[in-house]
């Protein structure tokens, strides 16, 4: 299972309409935009991820990519991990990276991830995870229609210039549907955006104005409502207010953050998504912390069809999935599953709010070739020869064949030492429980 290749697209799926993300004011989003990665195993077996992107900010990453992960084993989680902390000291988070290791595992051993991590599988129940801010009128007939199709829960977005209008936000909404639905509602304040339009700062008195009136409507969550960094004011908005704080979605990153935050009782429950915080394995890590801690996990996932995969993968195998709903970003006529996951063959389509869990191998998708070739643009390949060649021309024939020679000795001793363990995986998983930190 050693990686033999590795390609990356740059890819754009057009929207069948304007979509205006509650996180950016004032953008129009006209297309979901991803990096996609492929690796290849010696012996063919291919796994993918991606994750979100605004352009081509991504472009020189494969320059990096190939030293650090070829001929190194998809099953080495630990050593595979390592390999994206060190890529993390030169400005890169690539632990999105991760995901498609385990893709290569599951489909070798013909598992489903989540069976890998301990699940089995069955059904998961989905909330409705809105993403603009809406008048009242249409706010309203969107929750209706949401909760009319099948969804236990829906979350709506906040995001106007003062309190008062936010708060007749979540009023309105609450009047209009009853006691009964399952409402969240999430500020986007821990990663605030005014690079098109400026748009409100909350402040502690803000937020806690807010979530008392969010208890009093019976809202289930609030999500992000101070910066992610204000780990006081977090930790002390929890305790002030009865309505769970939610948070730690995207920028939040890694597991030393987190435990950070789960030691000052930053949120009630944490929403860490594999592909913008560390990978499968450090949100699986992070998840474990949270338990220990007494808080709940349920994973961010609007990112596209891909990230929603593998953070379905990690949310199915976790003790919360039965008592739990799961994110499912929807908001028409936008942002609908064709464009959210317009590379894979089977788009992500809920059943009355309910989604089956895939029984294929791997992460549960195929990726569309035609989609591929027609969304996708290939920006870089590396290969073992390709990445010799370079080396040989940036550092010279002795010096490059000095390094491969270091480099392959280290290779062949960690695969002798990974053949000397019963299951690689199983080793990884264990390593990341708390008590092992």
């Amino acid at each position: 299972m050693r990686i033999a290749r590795i390609d990356l697209w740059h890819v754009a799926v057009p929207l069948p309409a304007v979509f205006r993300p509650s996180w950016i004011p004032g953008f129009r989003q006209t297309e979901n935009r991803f990096d996609l990665i492929r690796l290849t195993t010696s012996d063919g077996i291919e796994g993918y991820s991606a994750a979100p992107a605004m352009g081509r900010e991504r472009a020189g990453l494969g320059a990096l990519l190939g030293p650090y992960f070829l001929g190194e084993r998809a099953d080495d989680i630990l050593s595979i991990r390592q390999r994206v902390r060190e890529m993390g000291y030169l400005g890169w988070r690539i632990g999105w990276i991760e995901a498609a290791c385990w893709d290569i595992v599951g489909k070798a051993r013909n598992q489903p991830v989540y069976e890998l991590l301990g699940g089995k599988g069955g059904t998961v129940k989905l909330y409705a995870s809105t993403g603009e801010v809406k008048s009242a009128a249409d706010r309203i007939e969107e929750v209706e229609a949401r909760l009319a199709e099948g969804f236990a829960g829906v979350k709506l977005r906040v995001h106007d210039d003062t309190l008062e209008q936010d708060l007749a936000h979540i009023r309105e909404t609450r009047n209009a549907v009853g006691d009964n639905a399952i409402l969240g509602v999430d500020a986007n304040m821990a990663w605030r955006v005014a690079v098109i339009a400026d748009c409100a700062k909350w402040d502690w008195p803000r937020a806690y104005a807010f979530c008392q009136e969010a208890t009093q409507l019976r809202y289930a969550w609030v999500e992000e409502p101070l910066p992610m960094d204000d780990y006081d004011g977090l930790a002390r908005l929890c305790d002030a207010v009865d309505v769970p704080i939610a948070g730690g979605e995207l920028n939040n990153h890694g597991l030393p953050e987190f435990k950070t935050m789960l030691a000052k009782g930053c949120y009630d429950w944490v929403q860490p998504d594999a592909v913008m915080c560390g990978g499968i394995g450090e949100t699986w890590a992070i998840m474990q912390h949270a338990i220990k801690a007494g808080r709940k996990y349920t994973p961010h996932t609007w990112t596209n069809g891909i990230g929603f995969a593998v953070n379905l993968q990690i949310f199915a195998a976790s003790p919360f999935r039965d008592d739990t709903l799961l994110e499912y970003p929807l908001n028409p006529p936008g942002w609908v599953p064709e464009a959210r996951d317009g590379l894979l063959t089977e788009p992500w389509r809920h059943d009355k709010g309910t989604l089956m869990l895939p029984a294929r191998p791997g992460l549960g998708f195929d990726i569309d070739p035609a989609a591929l070739r027609r969304y996708g643009k290939r920006f870089f390949t590396a290969t073992k020869l390709r990445v010799a060649l370079a080396a040989i021309w940036d550092k010279g024939l002795s010096e490059a064949k000095a390094l491969g020679a270091i480099r392959d000795a280290r290779l062949a001793a960690r695969s002798a030492e990974l053949d000397r363990s019963a299951d690689p995986v199983t080793d990884a998983l264990r390593n990341l429980r708390p008590s092992e930190y």
